[in-house]
This record gives C-alpha cells, sequence and structure tokens, in this order.
C-alpha cells in the first residue's frame, strides 16, 4: 500500500488488513443489495458475493501468510512512523463511525430511513480521501470519488421498481451491489500491487 516502509513486513501486513477491510465490507453491502433486490435474478448475486469473499479473504490470508515468512527488522523510526498511522487510521475510523451512527439516528427520527444507504455511501467515499494521504494510496482517491457519486445518484432513484414480476428496492439495490463491487475492486487492487512490489 505505502511505500514508507519499502516493503517491510509491516507493509505487508497493512496491506492484508486493507484487503480484509474490504472483504468485510464489500460483503455487508453485497448483502444491503441482495436483500434490496428481493431475489431477483437470484442466485446469482449471493454467488458471485460468495465467490468475491473467498478470493479477497485468501488473498488477506496469503498477505499475512508472507509477512510471517518476513526477516525485516523494524527500526525504531518505522516503528514510530507505522504507530502515527495506525493512530490516523483509528481516528478516521472513529470519526466515520459516528457520522454513520448520527446519520441513522437522524433518518429514522425524520421517518426517512430509506435515504440511509445512500448518505452511508457518501460518509464512506469521503473517508477514503484522507485514507488516500494517509496511506499514499492515489487509487483511494477514485474509490472515494465512486463511492459518494453512487450515493448522490441513489438519491435520484425510486424507492422501489419492478421487473417482471418482481417488485425490489432499487435503491439498495443500486447501491448495494454498486458499493460491494467498488470495494471489491479496491481490495484486489490493494492485494495486486503488492503482490507485484514483492516480485520486484
Amino acid at each position: 500500500m505505502s511505500e514508507f516502509v519499502k516493503m517491510s513486513k509491516s507493509a505487508v501486513i497493512g496491506a492484508a488488513n486493507g484487503v480484509m477491510f474490504m472483504t468485510f465490507f464489500g460483503a455487508l453491502w453485497a448483502s444491503i443489495g441482495i436483500v434490496g433486490s428481493h431475489q431477483l435474478v437470484a442466485p446469482w448475486p449471493l454467488v458471485l458475493s460468495i465467490i468475491m469473499t473467498v478470493i479477497l479473504l485468501f488473498g488477506a490470508i496469503s498477505l499475512f501468510i508472507t509477512s510471517r515468512s518476513m526477516n525485516h527488522t523494524v527500526t525504531p523510526k518505522e516503528r514510530e512512523v507505522s504507530k502515527r498511522i495506525n493512530q490516523k487510521f483509528g481516528f478516521i475510523f472513529g470519526l466515520e463511525g459516528i457520522a454513520i451512527f448520527l446519520a441513522s439516528v437522524i433518518c429514522h427520527t425524520i421517518d426517512h430511513f430509506q435515504v440511509f444507504f445512500p448518505i452511508m455511501a457518501i460518509i464512506v467515499g469521503i473517508h477514503f480521501f484522507p485514507l488516500a494521504q494517509l496511506f499514499r494510496e492515489k487509487f483511494y482517491y477514485s474509490t472515494g470519488i465512486v463511492m459518494s457519486m453512487l450515493g448522490i445518484i441513489s438519491f435520484f432513484l425510486p424507492l422501489n421498481a419492478t421487473i417482471g414480476n418482481v417488485t425490489f428496492i432499487a435503491m439498495s439495490t443500486f447501491i448495494g451491489f454498486g458499493s460491494a463491487l467498488t470495494l471489491w475492486v479496491t481490495g484486489l487492487r490493494i492485494w495486486m500491487t503488492l503482490q507485484k512490489k514483492l516480485k520486484q
């Protein structure tokens, strides 16, 4: 992910954690899309979700295994830099959680919970911008832009739609699958980029 440690053990572990995050939250967003789709084109969305979760989980585990075989000695400077990055990441992640919680409460209070998922996507998208700077990963800017745009577009979609004989929640289906796909691609990008750097 970041070049500040030039492929040290901590860099590989950081990438593994990144892939794991994309795996978990990608599956979470996919579940929102699956529930909202009301069995539309079932079972393929579930099959795709399982396949991508397994692939990314394998990627994360393989990176963790790779990190364990590395004999890199962490210098005091690298340890201090890693500590600061972890603290900043925790702060950003915490703010994201608080923002999502407040959005949930507000949407429920004003009886417009249907807009919660688009708002959550925008919040998640915004949180990728400081992460891009923190981890020196420009691709995160693209992830943030796409997630935010998915959230904005969702506001203009009808709540419900009908295709054939299936009536589904269009907003949840779009934002769920769109966000899942975005996070899956990001997770694959982290894994593939790290693998390429390890071979250099």
